[in-house]
């Protein structure tokens, strides 16, 4: 035992040596076949190869937090169709190089639902990326000064699957016309090469004052519209809801005192 220890180690097969005692006891006490046990040992260990791989993809994905579907409330959030969240989940979408844009109010889900969306995409091993219209915007344009446009501009265009969260939160943007020209690039490089997921408080008729240049928009709406599923996202703000019930539990808890 002390030297399949060191041979384990040796190769740095951490998992299965820490499940070997017990897996061999389980063999004996069943009347395992070899073929059997030698199946379950290396499931052991390529199921944690696995899960290493996709917390890696997590963690390279750059996601803030790790919002789950389970956690979504759909019976609260009636503007949601669950059939269809959940169909696309199944992530056929991303395989066929769709785009998915969610559109609604502010709190209405949509953020959620597309992290929990990218999380799917990391847990198949798919190259996913996370970042916010602004964050992105910024990025690029400080990237013209440095001369490593190209090289930033890869890191939106070469993920499998891009997310692309809060279009229309952040006024900054509109500062300059070239952001209409930087978004572009990003959504024609990965024109039907990528699955892009938007999430959106504003309509496609806002986005040309949104991105300083609405020539320039046209054509990004085009590619966004062209090959995409778009939902739109008509229901009550979930912020606003937890709000009003943690300020009525303060209200009670007030007059009881």
């Amino acid at each position: 035992m002390t030297k399949i220890r060191e041979h384990l180690k040796t190769l740095k097969l951490n998992a299965l040596q820490k499940a070997l005692e017990s897996e061999l006891a389980e063999a004996v006490q069943k009347s395992l076949p070899s073929t059997e046990l030698i199946e379950r040992l290396l499931a052991i260990e390529a199921n944690a190869l696995i899960e290493r791989r996709i917390e890696r993809r997590i963690r390279e994905s750059r996601l803030p937090d790790r919002k789950l579907l389970s956690d979504f409330d759909f019976a609260f959030q009636t503007g949601v169709d669950k059939a269809q969240i959940m169909e696309l989940a199944k992530l056929d979408f991303v395989r066929r190089k769709q785009g998915l844009v969610i559109a609604g109010t502010s709190g209405a889900g949509k953020s959620h639902i597309a992290k929990a969306l990218l999380i799917i995409g990391c847990t198949q091993l798919y190259r996913c990326r996370y970042t916010t219209a602004a964050d992105m915007l910024t990025d690029l344009m400080a990237s013209r000064a440095d001369n490593s446009f190209h090289r930033k501009l890869r890191r939106y265009t070469a993920p499998d699957v891009l997310l692309i969260d809060e279009i229309g939160f952040d006024r900054l943007e509109q500062q300059d016309s070239k952001n209409a020209s930087l978004f572009f690039k990003v959504i024609d490089g990965r024109y039907c090469k990528g699955s892009t997921l938007l999430t959106s408080n504003i309509g496609f008729s806002e986005l040309g004052d949104y991105l300083g240049d609405p020539v320039v928009t046209t054509a990004i709406v085009d590619r966004m519209v062209h090959h995409s599923i778009i939902i739109n996202i008509d229901g009550p703000s979930w912020r606003m809801h937890e709000s009003k019930k943690l300020n009525a539990q303060a209200r009670k808890a007030k007059t009881k005192s």
